[in-house]
């Protein structure tokens, strides 16, 4: 504990001399919880019903101290489903058999979303399109799933089984199966990782010269793989938006698009992957034309790295938005690591330098676990220092940018805990999803646009009321309250909430 201590306290001063102006009012914070092996969620496989449920909330309420405001939690790592899906088996890492539903029977995706949503937090949906068999040797295979009903589909390379993404059947499934999960969830977004054409084996290619022969019409094999793709990008980037034009889609790369000694528009890097040469996902084209709504680049290096430093690829991403969002992809499962990781101060000094840039507009870390022990201090920096204050979510007005009505408030209290405080609303279409209250001291201008002076980010009901704890009795205030949609588009200020104090005692004062 003493430790971990000493290292939040020797990143926060790090990070209070290097970034002394004021935290961003507006950025994404996320965590990605991985099931792929069981890595973050649930930790075992064959956990009670109830028991992954307690899990699942313990995790939710650790990144909600933390400062997150949305979670990245894949729902589909092997083609198949922690959700009852019409097209695929339930996944064995969650009873230890694919295709066995939870015990006793609940829908996971269905409780995670509510929960999630419960504390004020964006659930993204993470899949990964054509991995189907993870390990061929020892993975669980249902009789119904798809690498036996359509064998023709999958490629083995290595020890895993992948679809063909060559075969436009294929590209057809796998989006009737996200269209499936944006038509029946409240997702707020569809997110991929780096895993398209697989990692390259030494010495083996991928094994699709079958479906390269049938559709490859003249193109070379590289530009036919990144045709492919392109391809389910746009479908799906169509399909997402036609069934709810709301819920975002975000891919989230390697690290490097492509090194410039193959192409001056790379960065100065040497990486020995790309995306665009060795996944064949040209994912700066995506966010150019606009079929994408956020890219978090896997930024997995520390600074000074000698193929990849972070500072280098960090300002590249940044350069290659395109007026969309950008998120960077952290890593803390390699803090301690290696001696460049060893340094408390380095994620703080990762996040600071993507807050410095005007186009990146939030961070991403991976995994869940890896917070668990508090690294070199990581939770508390992130408690005390970086994330201590609510950060709302960037908006992206390409898909929505009207705020609704202005809340008022009704009433307040003094009691013994603190001041009560309620207020109503008249958006009768249910926009609202959020409301944003604000404190400041009948001294100060009041300024909304400064975070420090939000006291609390409450969910939408019937009746809004809040107990402000850390109300001091004697003090004059200005409150003042808005409402957020689910786009976390603001809406103008209320008129304010004045507590003025006259001969010693408190008075309200709601002015029109």
């Amino acid at each position: 504990m003493v430790k971990h201590l000493l290292a939040g306290l020797l990143l926060f001063g790090l990070v209070g001399q290097t970034n002394a102006q004021q935290p961003p009012k507006r950025e994404l914070r996320a965590v990605w919880i991985a099931t792929i092996e069981n890595i973050d969620w649930p930790s075992r496989k064959g956990l009670s019903a109830d028991e992954q449920k307690r899990e699942f909330t313990e995790l939710l309420d650790q990144h909600q101290r933390n400062g997150m405001n949305a979670i990245v939690f894949q729902v589909r790592p092997s083609a198949d489903a922690f959700y009852p899906s019409p097209y695929e088996p339930w996944s064995e890492y969650l009873t230890g058999r694919q295709g066995q539903p939870p015990i006793p029977y609940y829908d996971p995706l269905e409780f995670m979303i509510t929960e999630t949503h419960k504390r004020g937090m964006e659930f993204h949906a993470w899949f990964n399109p054509y991995r189907a068999v993870a390990n061929t040797r020892s993975s669980s295979i249902a009789s119904n799933h798809i690498t036996r009903t359509k064998p023709q589909w999958f490629l083995t390379y290595g020890d895993k089984k992948y679809f063909d993404p060559g075969i436009p059947e294929v590209r057809n499934y796998v989006t009737d199966v996200i269209r499936d999960v944006v038509k029946r969830y409240d997702v707020d977004a569809i997110h991929f990782d780096d895993y398209f054409y697989p990692y390259r084996i030494p010495g083996r290619d991928f094994p699709d010269n079958g479906s390269y022969r049938l559709y490859g019409k003249g193109r070379y094999l590289d530009e036919w793989r990144r045709f492919n793709v392109d391809t389910i990008i746009q479908m799906l980037s169509a399909v997402i938006k036609a069934e709810k034009p709301w819920v975002k889609f975000g891919i989230s790369p390697f690290g490097v698009w492509r090194n410039r000694d193959q192409d001056p528009e790379g960065s100065a890097t040497r990486a020995g992957v790309t995306n665009y040469d060795d996944l064949y996902a040209d994912v700066i084209k995506w966010q150019r034309l606009g079929w994408i709504d956020y890219l978090t680049p896997q930024l997995y290096w520390e600074f000074g790295h000698r193929l990849v430093p972070y500072e280098v690829a960090v300002t590249w991403w940044a350069q290659h938005a395109y007026g969309r969002h950008m998120y960077i992809g952290h890593a803390p499962y390699r803090i301690g690591s290696t001696a460049g990781w060893k340094d408390p101060r380095e994620m703080g000094r990762q996040i600071n330098a993507a807050r410095s840039l005007a186009t990146v507009q939030g961070s991403v870390f991976f995994s869940s676990k890896s917070f668990n022990g508090n690294p070199l201090g990581f939770e508390d920096t992130l408690r005390n220092h970086l994330y201590h204050y609510p950060a709302l979510r960037p908006t992206m007005p390409w898909l929505d940018n009207s705020a609704p009505k202005a809340p008022y408030f009704i009433d307040a209290f003094e009691k013994p805990e603190g001041l009560e405080i309620r207020w109503s609303d008249d958006d009768t279409t249910q926009q609202t999803k959020q409301y944003v209250l604000y404190r400041f001291t009948d001294k100060e201008v009041v300024n909304v646009n400064d975070p420090t002076k939000i006291i609390a980010i409450v969910q939408q009901m019937p009746d809004p009321v809040h107990m402000d704890k850390t109300y001091i009795k004697g003090q004059g205030y200005i409150y003042i309250v808005t409402a957020l949609d689910r786009m976390q588009n603001e809406s103008m200020i209320s008129d304010p909430l004045r507590i003025e104090i006259v001969n010693g005692r408190p008075r309200f004062e709601f002015e029109p």
